[in-house]
Order: structure tokens, then C-alpha cells, then sequence
């Protein structure tokens, strides 16, 4: 019996694993055997270099830099996101007023319109986001939405090169996807809370806990899977963030490298400038090494007692 219960899963799991080796695992092991290569995907020729690749990485102050904004995109974009999202799900769902003859917790009227309108930018590509932005930050007072709002409540003087600002233009993108991913963690963080009891609430408020008290004691430690899941999911975001900069950022990672990140790196040294396909997949592997990094610390230290109710 036991035998045949093994043969069972193992025949459910043959093809799925089989699929994913194929699809995911394969094209790994290609890419860190193309690294390994000084191939420039144009030609059959493929010369063995061995870590020559990794060794222009690790002297190329570009690649750094990229990589750096990166860093700063994975340390602000899924704090910001995740922390409005919880906030915004919060007092949609818990910050309703107590009305008499109701629950004790109560969402906003009207909870349902808000969350359509904060998920309505998921329905929308990345691409359609990132120009409607860039039109946004459109440094032409007439025709950059932005600027002209400033001037029209008299705050001229707060005009921006938004984008063509080295300073500035970094920020903005992280704006960007911000705004774009806030509206789903709002919806996904209100299915958690209504999975929650709303005898605790009422417990906790019989007994004088303010709604700063409800969040971090109950709220919080209740929804930290669901946190925790959204903390990696975003760190896969940040550390991509291809597309808003390609589209969004001038020339490419401009003003003077100031938004060039490693996905749009790898891209140009590819397909754009230099036709590196080797030196490209070494990118590709850091890349995967850092985002695993990320992953495994992420649960590591988030890691906490599962609390049930």
C-alpha cells in the first residue's frame, strides 16, 4: 500500500517537475553556460573564457552603479508599497466610524468604490503606466500635467526636469511603481483582514485598545504570511524595473546613468551597443544571485511564530 500511494504522487508530480526542469531549470543552466563564453549572438562561434565575464563585472563601475540603484529601488519601492497598502486596507476595512446598533468594526462607506479605484492601475500595462507618467512629468509647463498644476496654484517655482534631473529622476520612477503597485496589496491585504474575526476587534476595543494598538497587535501579526509573501514579490519587482526605466528615463538610464539599472544594462549590452551576449548572461546570474539573496533573508529574518485564529 505503501508502495503504491508513492507511485501515485510520483505519477502526479512526474510531469510538472518535468515541465519546470525544462522551462525554468533549463534555461538557467543555458544562461550560466553562455556566461561562461565570450559568444556574441550573432555568430556560432562560442569561445570556452571561463569567469572572464564575471571578471569585467567586477570592474565595471557602470554594472556597480546599476546595481546600486537597484538596491536603493529594493530598500524604498516595497516599503512605501506594502506599508500603504496596509494602511489604506486598514481603514478601509477597521477605520469605519462606530455606528449604533452595528458591529464595533465597521469599514468606510463605500470601501468597495475605493478599492476599485486603488486596483484600477493594475489593469493597465506597464507600459501605458509608464507613458502616462512620462507625459506627467513633463517638463513643458504647457504640456507637462505636473508643471502646469504647480503653476496654476502659484508654485512655479517648484517646477521640475523632473526626469532630467539626475537627482530627481530616480525618485520618480520609484513614484511610479509605487502607485502602480499600492492598489493591489490594498486588495489583497482587505481579503485578509475580512478573514479575520471581528469578535477580536470587538474584544480588543472593549478592552481600550486605540486603532494604532488594533493594527500592530492584531492586525499586523495576523496578516504577517501575507506580508511576508508581499515583501518577496516585490523585491522581484524592484530588482527588474526594466520597462519604467527603459520607457520613462531619458536615453535610456539617463541623465548621466542616474536611473540605469541592471535589466536595462543587460539589454543594452546585448541586443544595443556592444552585442555581448556572454557578458550579458553573467549579468543575468547576478542578478539571480542577488534576487535569491534577497529571498532567502526576506524569510530569514521575517520570520516569526505563526500566530492562528
Amino acid at each position: 500500500m505503501r508502495h503504491g500511494k508513492y507511485r501515485f504522487i510520483i505519477g502526479f508530480l512526474a510531469a510538472p517537475l518535468a515541465m519546470y526542469a525544462v522551462f525554468v531549470i533549463s534555461p538557467f543552466i543555458q544562461a550560466f553556460q553562455i556566461s561562461m563564453t565570450d559568444w556574441s549572438g550573432l555568430t556560432p562561434d562560442m569561445n570556452f573564457i571561463g569567469l572572464e565575464n564575471y571578471d569585467k563585472l567586477v570592474h565595471n563601475d557602470l554594472f556597480w552603479q546599476a546595481l546600486w540603484h537597484n538596491v536603493i529601488i529594493l530598500l524604498v519601492v516595497p516599503v512605501v508599497t506594502l506599508g500603504l497598502g496596509l494602511f489604506f486596507a486598514f481603514m478601509l476595512n477597521v477605520g469605519g466610524r462606530r455606528r449604533k446598533g452595528a458591529a464595533a468594526v465597521t469599514g468606510v462607506r463605500g470601501a468597495g468604490l475605493y478599492k476599485v479605484v486603488y486596483f484600477f492601475p493594475q489593469v493597465l500595462s506597464i507600459t501605458i503606466v509608464a507613458v502616462l507618467w512620462q507625459q506627467i512629468y513633463n517638463p513643458d509647463p504647457d504640456d507637462g500635467l505636473l508643471n502646469s498644476l504647480l503653476g496654476a496654484v502659484g508654485l512655479s517655482s517648484l517646477q521640475q526636469s523632473w526626469l532630467g534631473d539626475p537627482n530627481l529622476a530616480l525618485i520618480c520612477i520609484m513614484v511610479v511603481m509605487v502607485w502602480c503597485s499600492v492598489g493591489f496589496y490594498v486588495v489583497l491585504f482587505s481579503a485578509g483582514m475580512s478573514s479575520i474575526p471581528s469578535d477580536i476587534y470587538e474584544a480588543a476595543l472593549l478592552d481600550g485598545a486605540t486603532r494604532g494598538a488594533t493594527f500592530f497587535r492584531i492586525t499586523l501579526p495576523l496578516l504577517w504570511d501575507t506580508v511576508q509573501t508581499g515583501w518577496v514579490y516585490m523585491g522581484i519587482i524592484c530588482m527588474d524595473a526594466f520597462a519604467y526605466v527603459q520607457i520613462m528615463s531619458v536615453q535610456n538610464g539617463g541623465p548621466d546613468n542616474a536611473t540605469q539599472v541592471v535589466p536595462l544594462l543587460l539589454w543594452k549590452t546585448a541586443f544595443r551597443e556592444s552585442s555581448q551576449y556572454g557578458l550579458a548572461a553573467a549579468m543575468g546570474i547576478a542578478m539571480l544571485i542577488v534576487t535569491m539573496v534577497f529571498a532567502v533573508l526576506t524569510l530569514r529574518f521575517s520570520r516569526r511564530e505563526r500566530v492562528e485564529f
